[in-house]
């Protein structure tokens, strides 16, 4: 498949005009013209890039990309180890943040509902990035539904607040999005889950009596880029391969 095309699938499938990002979204590093076979992840790590590198990759494909708004543009240290991995071997990056947060399908909140029996019913925050909707078994605890997310990420989430509320909508966005918790109360939620926790984020659950789960940055956000190389194998023909670096945030 020519790069050329397979940027111009993915740009569309993702829509990345229709959401405000903080990095640039599609192609970051431009490699060979043909692309056959393509690495998914969660991070452009180091060791990602190894991976491709070794396996013969033509592409990776990750949430989380080399570029963001703010920090350092030079080309040193750790971004310029990573920047050569890919360009010395000619092999593109593409990655997508919010708009595989949002994803109906693929993304990674329909994803962590999806394995988790949570019916979407409507988004909230902004760009409407957040989900809620009903649990798997409405009326479950708070706590019950900790153990549920354990065992199904293998890691033992963080729970605060009351756990033994009945949770009968339950509101969640994977990631690094704690400051939408405020907003998952206005909109209804019994519960919010994310991936990441702050300090504040332990006097609202308390003060507002609805539990917050953290259950992990990258645990809650594996399986956007999961279901994206199931769906360039399956609809595209390409030879993709998720692979899940261990990460214990």
């Amino acid at each position: 498949m020519q790069l050329i095309e397979l940027r111009n699938h993915l740009d569309t499938l993702l829509d990345t005009q229709r959401l405000k990002d903080y990095c640039p979204n599609g192609l970051q590093v431009e490699g060979r013209p043909e692309v056959s076979r393509v690495l998914c992840g969660v991070t452009a790590s180091q060791a990602l890039l190894d991976r491709a590198v070794a396996g013969g990759h033509d592409a990776v494909f990750v949430h989380h990309g080399l570029f963001w708004k703010g920090e350092d543009g030079r080309v040193t240290g750790f971004r310029r180890q990573r920047l050569r991995a890919l360009l010395a071997n000619d092999i593109s990056l593409f990655a997508y943040h919010l708009p595989l947060d949002v994803h109906p399908e693929l993304g990674n909140n329909a994803q962590l509902g999806k394995r988790m029996g949570w019916q979407g019913e409507g988004r909230f925050a902004d760009q409407d990035l957040g989900w809620i909707g009903r649990p798997a078994e409405p009326g479950q605890s708070a706590d019950a539904i900790a153990r549920a997310l354990a065992q199904t990420l293998g890691r033992a989430p963080l729970l605060v607040g009351d756990g033994r509320r009945a949770v009968r909508r339950v509101a969640w966005c994977t990631g690094g999005a704690q400051g939408y918790f405020e907003q998952a109360i206005l909109a209804g939620a019994d519960l919010y889950v994310s991936g990441e926790i702050s300090e504040q984020t332990v006097h609202l659950a308390r003060e507002s009596g609805v539990p917050y789960i953290a259950a992990g940055h990258h645990a809650t956000e594996r399986y956007g880029a999961q279901a994206i190389a199931a769906y360039l194998t399956d609809e595209l023909g390409l030879e993709a391969e998720f692979v899940d670096l261990d990460n214990p945030v």
